[in-house]
C-alpha cells in the first residue's frame, strides 16, 4: 500500500473475546497490510462455538441498520471494500445486502468480497450449519451484487444445485458464479483429486474481466496445499480477508493473489500446529484453546509471504 493511500473496508462479521474468527481473524491481517478496518461485530460471544462452552450476545439486523446510520449521519459511510463472513439470520444478511447496495451508488468501484458460509461436507456427505432459508437469499440476492466471493465446493454447489465430481465441473459452476455476478470465484476446498496425490487439498480460482470491447477473458487456476491433520477455526475468515488484500494489490493478476494468500494461509496453519501439539504435549490431540490461529506471530509472514505454494494456470 502507498504510504498516503488511504483503502477503507467495512467488515460485518463476528466478534469473539478469545481467540482467532471472523472479525478477529480479519482484523489484524488487513491492519498489518495497511488497510484501514471498520468493523461490525454481527455477534460478540466469548469464544467461538466450536469449545465445549459459550456465551455472548447477538447483533439484529435492526441493530446493524442502526450503527450503519450513525455512520451515515456522520458522513463516513464510504467504503473501498466491504468483506462479510458466517451469518445465521437472514433479515441480518437483507440488511447487508441494503447497505452493500447503497455503498455502491455512492462509490460504483466498491468491491464486495462475500464468503458465502452456509456449510461443508464430512467424510464425502454436505452439511448445511445455517438454517436453509439462507440459501434463496444468498443466491439472489447476495451474490448477486458481490464481486469476490469464496465458496468451499459444497457452497458452490449449493449456489449453482450443481454437483461438482471433477475439475471440468467445478469450472463450469465457477462460470455459472461468474454469470451470477461476481467476476472473482475462489472455491477455497474441495475434494477433487489432486495431482500430487491424497495428502493435498484442491482450491481453484477464476477471474472474468470484460474488455473495453465487451469481450470476457477468463483466467482459471488451480492450488494444491499439504493437507493438515487439525480441524481450524477462523481459517476461511482469514483466507478471505488475505484475498481481498492480495487482489487489491494485483488487481489483474489472480495467480499471485492466489498464490500469496495461500502460502500465508500455510504458513500460518503450520506454526499454529506445531505450538498446538507442543502444548499438548506429546500424544494428545490439541484442544479448540491450543488450535487457535497464531496470528500475531505470524506477523511477517502475513505481511510479507514466502511463496510456499504455486498456482497452475489452467
Amino acid at each position: 500500500m502507498e504510504e498516503n493511500e488511504e483503502c477503507r473496508v467495512l467488515s460485518i462479521q463476528s466478534h469473539v473475546v478469545r481467540g482467532y474468527v471472523g472479525n478477529k481473524a480479519a482484523t489484524f491481517p488487513l491492519q498489518v497490510l495497511g488497510f484501514e478496518i471498520d468493523t461490525v461485530n454481527s455477534v460478540q460471544f466469548s469464544n467461538h462455538t466450536g469449545y465445549d462452552h459459550w456465551k455472548g450476545q447477538v447483533l439484529n439486523s435492526d441493530e446493524l441498520h442502526e450503527l450503519y446510520e450513525g455512520l451515515k449521519l456522520n458522513n463516513v459511510n464510504h467504503y473501498d471494500y466491504v468483506l462479510t463472513g458466517y451469518t445465521r439470520d437472514k433479515s441480518f444478511l437483507a440488511m447487508v445486502v441494503d447497505i452493500v447496495q447503497e455503498l455502491k451508488q455512492q462509490n460504483s468501484n466498491l468491491v464486495y468480497v462475500c464468503d458465502p458460509v452456509m456449510g461443508d461436507k464430512w467424510s464425502g456427505e454436505g452439511y448445511m450449519y445455517v438454517p436453509k432459508d439462507l440459501l434463496p437469499v444468498y443466491k439472489n440476492m447476495v451474490v448477486p451484487v458481490a464481486d469476490i466471493i469464496t465458496p468451499n465446493q459444497f457452497e458452490a454447489e449449493l449456489l449453482t444445485d450443481r454437483k461438482i465430481h471433477t475439475e471440468k465441473e467445478a469450472i463450469e459452476v465457477m462460470d455459472m458464479l461468474h454469470n451470477m455476478g461476481p467476476e472473482t470465484v475462489v472455491i477455497t476446498s474441495s475434494d477433487l483429486q489432486a495431482p500430487s496425490g491424497d495428502d493435498y487439498l484442491i482450491a481453484l480460482g477464476s477471474h472474468r474481466k470484460t474488455a473495453a470491447d465487451g469481450t470476457t477473458v477468463t483466467q482459471r487456476i488451480r492450488m494444491e496445499s499439504p493437507k493438515v491433520d487439525a480441524v481450524f477455526v477462523g481459517t476461511g475468515d482469514l483466507f478471505a480477508a488475505m484475498l481481498l488484500a492480495w487482489t487489491h494489490k494485483h488487481p489483474d493478476n489472480l495467480k499471485v493473489a492466489c498464490e500469496k494468500t495461500v502460502s500465508a494461509m500455510q504458513h500460518v496453519l503450520q506454526r499454529t500446529i506445531t505450538c498446538a501439539k507442543a502444548q499438548a504435549g506429546e500424544g494428545n490431540k490439541p484442544n479448540s484453546a491450543q488450535l487457535e490461529l497464531r496470528m500475531v506471530q505470524s506477523k511477517k509472514d502475513i505481511e510479507n509471504p514466502e511463496i510456499i505454494i504455486k498456482a497452475t494456470v489452467l
